[in-house]
Formats: structure tokens, C-alpha cells, sequence
């Protein structure tokens, strides 16, 4: 079971995913409508068998001022694959400032990438260009869908409808 569900607002923006059960929650007190539910897997109860939703609607629209993207450890390694920017090793790896903070670096998305330690002690206190290192994509802020999208694990086909991309 996919456990997930896309919750839309009430003009089909997406707002978030949340567990499935928490949809079949919303769903059952009429709170938010289903929209697509997932083949094949059923809520079971002792008289009564539901389908699971994969995507709802909620009935009334929530006002969402700008969502953007909490800047965390993992959200970076996320953002970055789980994969050094610099030799692109999976393990050991670390946060660096690409303007280290001894130069007045700050800790943004644009300044933040995912290094392994080896890399990142061969940089140390330097620019990537002046430790002869090359960045495999220079970091960035995701957008709040693009989030939802690229980096949260594996989703639902048909949500991309629902995300801005369709594969």
C-alpha cells in the first residue's frame, strides 16, 4: 500500500500529501471529496470495504499564504540526491558551505550543498574553485511543488497532473 494521498485544495492546487488514512478520515466526515483512489487497495472494515484514496479535494478552500521549503539537513540531501555535489559518493556525507562561513557564508539553499567528509575537508576554507573542485549542479531553492514532486520519494503517477508535470 502506497500509504500516501495528495490532498488538493479546493480549486485542485496541491496543499500537501498525508497519510492515507488521515485522507479516508477526511473523506469519511465529508470534509474533502476523492478525486482518484489507488487500484486494488481497499480499507477493510468488519461490514464494509472502501477504496484508498490516492488524491482528494477538500470541500472548503484553505487560504495558503506562500509555502516554501523548511531549509533542513535532510531536505538538502534530498534536494541533492543523497549524493556528494563534488565526487558524487552516497555515503559519509555532510553539509558544506560553498562561500564557507568564515568568508561570511551563510546556511541558504543556494549556499548549502551535500558533501561527503573527504570532500569536504579537501575544500576546507576555500572556494570550489580555489581547491580545483567542481560542483556537479549549482544549489538552489526548490519550489513548495517542485518539492512535493522531484524530491519526496516515490508517488503516484496520477498526481503529476496535479504537480505540473506529466510523465
Amino acid at each position: 500500500m502506497n500509504n500516501k494521498t495528495l490532498v488538493l485544495n479546493q480549486d485542485y492546487r496541491a496543499l500537501t500529501i498525508c497519510a492515507s488514512t488521515r485522507a479516508f478520515l477526511l473523506v469519511f466526515m465529508q470534509k474533502a471529496e476523492m478525486v482518484m483512489d489507488t487500484k486494488d487497495e481497499y480499507f477493510h472494515t468488519i461490514s464494509s470495504t472502501y477504496k484508498v484514496p490516492s488524491v482528494i479535494r477538500l470541500c472548503k478552500y484553505v487560504n495558503m499564504p506562500y509555502k516554501g521549503v523548511m531549509l533542513s539537513r535532510q531536505n538538502i540531501f534530498r534536494r541533492d540526491n543523497h549524493q556528494c555535489q563534488y565526487c558524487g559518493v552516497e555515503n559519509d556525507l555532510t553539509l558544506d558551505h560553498v562561500l564557507p562561513k568564515s568568508r561570511k557564508g551563510t546556511s541558504t539553499w543556494e549556499n548549502l550543498v551535500t558533501a561527503c567528509k573527504t570532500c569536504n575537508t579537501k575544500k576546507g576554507d576555500r572556494l570550489p574553485e580555489e581547491a580545483n573542485m567542481k560542483l556537479f549542479s549549482k544549489p538552489f531553492k526548490p519550489s513548495f511543488l517542485m518539492f512535493l514532486r522531484d524530491f519526496s520519494g516515490s508517488i503516484d503517477k496520477n498526481w503529476m497532473e496535479f504537480l505540473g508535470r506529466k510523465n
